[in-house]
């Protein structure tokens, strides 16, 4: 078993991902918080930002979007009208890979401005 962190997305106690046996990655949940510490205000920017951390995560390890198995969605004060907005991301960074997937709509994530959350499962290639 191996843990890895981008640089500059180091949080204590906590790895991006951990690369287990025939190169299985388990990331943990990513989320929407820039470089320069920031975070959008609307649910897009989040989303956004979000998939380019879990990208970044998975380039590190040698992997793409496209080698995701299964995905979780965690969506703070989650509405069925953010769908739309949620598969828009989705469908922009996957490229038509369509993983196992859930949607969990959750009363809070660690900081009150934070609105999505994304964990993944995938494999190196």
């Amino acid at each position: 078993m191996r843990t890895l962190t981008v640089p500059g997305q180091e949080i204590p106690g906590i790895s991006g991902a951990v690369v287990v046996q025939d190169g299985l990655l388990l990331l943990s949940g990513h989320v929407p918080v820039a470089a320069d510490g920031s975070v959008s205000a609307t649910l897009e920017g989040q989303l956004e930002q979000t998939f380019q951390n879990l990208d970044a995560t998975l380039r590190h390890a040698g992997s793409s979007p496209q080698q995701i198995a299964r995905m979780t969605f965690y969506v703070s004060d989650y509405r069925p009208e953010q769908l739309e907005a949620i598969r828009t991301a989705r469908d922009r960074w996957l490229k038509g890979h369509a993983p196992a997937s859930a949607l969990i709509g959750v009363q809070a994530l660690y900081r009150p401005d934070v609105k999505v959350e994304i964990d993944a499962i995938a494999v190196q290639r």
